[in-house]
């Protein structure tokens, strides 16, 4: 009789651990479209063994099977495209990491469908903030992304790129070799342009003392807009180094808008306003640009600041661009390219100083030592052409490109984010900026994590502690995004799996009506 009650007692243990199993199967099915869920498989184990005496001596029989472990499969899930960019999935290994800021507790999910709150908050659908590192724009080049601080959350409101002053103004014209010289000068024939400009006039150059002029537009260190104009002439009768012609170029400003003052005179009231750098473009007879000088007004300036005695050869920045300055905000120890606050703009016709030799070859002490003769030009002691440069053809003069590297300030209008998990903007000033960069965790043990529902799972002591990085960085797999991860559900699977939980409940259901009509025969033994 208690072999009968053990063996009923042994199918209540079947029916509870298969009954559990088809729990399993059955969540698995549920979350078989939850965006990052991994599915959970079941082991069973059996239980303890009762010894028995037999003919043989010492046996045991079984009591029944219990619930060994429920693993979870890792297994990366396929992905699936969506239309948000904030939508990512994790290619290869790793955790999005969170933290509900309510109790400042981390959780770790594969569920990467985020949002931004009204707060400017990425977070994800149960509103906890992800975490990541704020990118350092200060040492942040190019594609290598630099951090700073601890991770924390990631906010992106209505933010803005702060202006940035124009450090180098590119200008690549084509000038008509075939020209007739439009101004002239008996005494100083590269400065002619600079002698007849007044910024005492509107317009400061008349409109038949030059070939060909072009503008564009620069900005200051406060993001406002200016126009420079770049204006040119044939010397005639002047002869380059190379066999070949010698046009001046002066470049100018809106003399208004000339905020430098030279030995206590403001420029804006003299004829020298808006006057910013004069010079000379040297080419070869097949009208390739041989040469360059660049002259600018001497720190120490004084008097009349028309004279060419007051104008120097330019400095040559790092980059080995010759430099000017408008100071067009008007700061004070701003008004000459030496001074400590000069904003000071590159100007590049196509060539440059080598950086292991920034200097002038051969330059006079100031312009009006030029004189008339072509041998006193100068341009740089090593000279570096671009692919592309200023050239003097037979053909009409045009601008083939200009371009500067300053911009206003501009206000947030997309994000992007990228295989290695940095979080850019692009603003409405064209500029595009490394915001963020999100926080990535991997962990010794995966099967150790707590799952604690919505997606998330939590460290335990089993689980060690996360290890965190970046993306495509040591074990750290890569950011997809506009994609997120789907549930590994493997359907056929657990339809099988159904089937042989069920057929086991079913089995051991019927061990149980099998005892009990085996005790109602006993119980009929005393009729």
């Amino acid at each position: 009789m208690s072999s009968l009650t053990g063996a009923m007692y042994t199918s209540i243990t079947g029916l509870t651990a298969h009954g559990q199993a088809i729990s399993v199967v059955g969540n698995n099915l549920a979350n078989a479209n939850t965006v990052g869920f991994k599915a959970s498989t079941i082991q069973f184990q059996d239980l303890f063994y009762s010894t028995l005496n037999t003919a043989n001596g010492p046996d045991q029989v079984g009591n029944g099977v219990a619930v060994s472990t429920i693993y979870n499969d890792f297994s990366q899930g396929s992905f699936e495209s969506s239309s948000s960019v904030t939508d990512v999935a994790i290619s290869g290994n790793g955790y999005f990491i969170v933290e509900d800021p309510a109790t400042g507790r981390n959780y770790y999910t594969r569920a990467g469908n985020f949002t931004f709150d009204t707060s400017g908050y990425l977070v994800n659908a149960q509103g906890l903030r992800v975490q990541g590192w704020a990118v350092d724009s200060a040492t942040t080049t190019g594609t290598t992304v630099s951090t700073v601080g601890d991770l924390t959350d990631i906010q992106i409101g209505t933010l803005q790129a702060p202006p940035s002053a124009t450090s180098l103004a590119t200008l690549l014209v084509t000038l008509n070799k075939d020209s007739t010289e439009a101004s002239s000068s008996a005494t100083d024939p590269f400065f002619a342009l600079q002698q007849e400009w007044d910024g005492t006039q509107d317009p400061p150059l008349g409109e038949n003392s030059y070939l060909y002029q072009t503008t564009m537009t620069v900005y200051d260190e406060a993001g406002s807009a200016h126009e420079l104009t770049v204006y040119f002439d044939l010397v005639a009768d002047a002869t380059s180094a190379s066999g070949g012609q010698v046009w001046e170029y002066i470049v100018t400003c809106n003399p208004s808008e000339d905020g430098r003052t030279l030995d206590g005179q403001a420029l804006a009231e003299t004829t020298s306003a808006g006057l910013l750098m004069t010079g000379t473009l040297s080419f070869d007879s097949s009208g390739q640009l041989t040469g360059m000088s660049a002259f600018t007004l001497d720190a120490a300036a004084t008097g009349d600041l028309q004279d060419l005695s007051n104008w120097t050869p330019a400095e040559i920045n790092d980059d080995g661009y010759p430099v000017f300055t408008a100071n067009f905000s008007g700061m004070e120890d701003a008004s000459a390219t030496t001074d400590a606050n000069a904003v000071n703009i590159g100007m590049n016709f196509g060539m440059h100083a080598s950086a292991a030799d920034i200097t002038w070859d051969g330059a006079v002490a100031n312009a009006a030592l030029v004189g008339t003769d072509s041998a006193n030009l100068f341009s740089f002691a090593a000279p570096v052409y671009d692919t592309n440069v200023t050239t003097a053809y037979g053909s009409a003069n045009a601008t083939l490109k200009q371009s500067q590297d300053g911009y206003a300030a501009g206000y947030l209008s997309s994000i992007a984010i990228d295989a290695n998990g940095v979080i850019s903007g692009t603003f409405t000033n064209g500029v595009s900026m490394s915001l963020f960069v999100l926080g990535l965790a991997s962990f010794t043990n995966d099967q150790g994590l707590s799952s604690e529902g919505g997606n998330l799972f939590a460290a335990t002591r089993a689980s060690g502690d996360p290890a965190i990085g970046r993306a495509n960085t040591a074990s750290f797999g890569e950011v997809a995004s506009n994609s997120l991860e789907m549930s590994n559900v493997d359907y056929s699977g657990e339809m099988v799996d159904l089937i042989r939980f069920q057929r086991g409940y079913q089995a051991n259901s019927k061990v149980i009506t099998t005892v009990d009509t085996l005790l109602q025969e006993a119980i009929n033994l005393k009729r």
